[in-house]
């Protein structure tokens, strides 16, 4: 299985592409969007855990 490294290039050319599709002013909503989402996952994943702990005290 291959693993798949992005150089400093490959990433300068991504970041390029997404300020072109949406713009400067729209970077912090979709980042703001991506964080509440990655928070919503982990507290997802908390509650999964959590009823597991319970059963078991």
């Amino acid at each position: 299985m291959k693993l798949l490294v992005l150089g400093t290039w490959e990433i300068i050319v991504i970041v390029l592409a997404i300020l072109l599709l949406f713009g400067g002013k729209k970077i912090p909503e979709l980042m703001h969007g991506v964080g509440k989402g990655v928070k919503n996952f982990k507290d997802g994943m908390n509650g999964v855990e959590d009823p597991k702990e319970k059963k078991e005290e």
